[in-house]
């Protein structure tokens, strides 16, 4: 399954949500339990109506779904989410009745059109919809992001097939933007305000979700989803070997080439410019080690010639005989020159022709 940087959302399933603090595992958690289609939902002996991305309810419920025993606590989460402007809430002071609306919701695939089901998924079934630039607020304010932030923003730009990230094609892969396939860890430690030791603890600790595979001298190291959901699990993970088999075709291509910026910023470069001949080449020599084909192709047919037979003085038209043509201009718009000499077409079946 393809999954280009050109789709605006990617696919989380419901089970796998980011663990650990952060504002965006708490927007994931709450995510999960709205709505994904129009109708009434029952809650606690309550039915309400909502909307898709729409969850209704009681601050029980809240504290509930985002795993918190305070109320406070819970409440001040959601507001959080409110002032970063991930979620829209109120709270009815009298009924106590809550609810919550994801601003961010996919409507596209959020199953809006169907008429039939439940109107809130089951837990731990099915997938969420993620925008791509879900986690781009958080840079633009500087955020200091915590475990679960991080893991949302790297699943939110992984790529799968991408023409213009040939690592992609081996497993799903992390690209921030077109010139951002390979990252150092102090370039993920100022994305994610965070010092770059602890960047390594984050993927030592979540090395069952994000492989991280170093490349050579100072260029970086590439990161992959073992995780996401494209028919690519942990056991077909591609080795240190096909990565580098992948980076030296390359720097190859790249011979010659005038450098630009730091070894990282040059190399991605290079991916982006060569990325789609490599792939290309690749899927050629694949074809030629298939086994032959039974159908031979032939060239397109421009002409066709038509010989006499060894019996034409018995079948052919009396007009018409090996030793001499007819001259009629009638029949000459039909003629065609061919090495038995000039004839008529319309005096011939089918089975007289020879394709070349």
């Amino acid at each position: 399954m393809q999954c280009l940087m050109k789709y605006e959302w990617v696919k989380l399933h419901r089970s796998l949500l980011p663990s650990g603090k952060g504002i965006m595992g708490s927007w994931a958690r709450l995510a999960v339990r709205a709505a994904y289609r129009k109708g009434e939902a029952e809650y606690c002996g309550h039915v309400n109506t909502v909307t898709p991305g729409m969850w209704a309810g009681g601050v029980t419920g809240l504290r509930s779904i985002l795993g918190q025993k305070k109320r406070a606590k819970a409440l001040q989460t959601i507001s959080e989410l409110s002032e970063l402007g991930y979620l829209r809430y109120t709270l009815d002071s009298k009924t106590k009745k809550l609810t919550y609306e994801i601003t961010d919701w996919v409507v596209k695939c959020s199953g809006a059109e169907c008429m039939d089901g439940a109107v809130y998924a089951t837990t731990g079934y099915g997938f969420l919809c993620l925008p791509r630039n879900i986690t781009e607020r958080l840079v633009g304010r500087a955020y200091i992001f915590e475990e679960s932030d991080a893991w949302l923003d790297l699943w939110c730009h992984t790529v799968s097939k991408e023409p213009g990230n040939a690592f992609s094609y081996l497993a799903p892969a992390i690209q921030y933007g077109r010139y951002g396939v390979v990252m150092t860890l102090e370039a993920l430690g100022q994305r994610w305000s965070w010092e770059k030791t602890k960047v390594w603890r984050f993927f030592r600790k979540h090395g069952d979700v994000f492989a991280l595979y170093r490349l050579p001298g100072s260029c970086g190291c590439l990161i992959c989803n073992k995780r996401y959901p494209c028919g690519t699990e942990a056991s077909n993970m591609p080795s240190e070997e096909d990565v580098m088999s992948v980076y030296r075709d390359i720097r190859a291509m790249g011979i010659g080439d005038r450098r630009y910026g730091t070894p990282t910023q040059d190399l991605n470069r290079q991916i982006a410019m060569y990325s789609r001949k490599l792939v290309t080449q690749s899927a050629r020599e694949r074809a030629e080690d298939l086994p032959e084909a039974r159908v031979a192709f032939s060239a397109p047919i421009y002409r066709a010639y038509i010989s006499p037979c060894w019996n034409c003085k018995h079948c052919w038209n009396s007009k018409y005989d090996c030793r001499g043509t007819y001259t009629s201009a009638a029949v000459r718009r039909n003629r065609i020159r061919g090495p038995g000499g000039t004839v008529d077409l319309n005096n011939y079946a089918k089975e007289f022709f020879t394709y070349g």
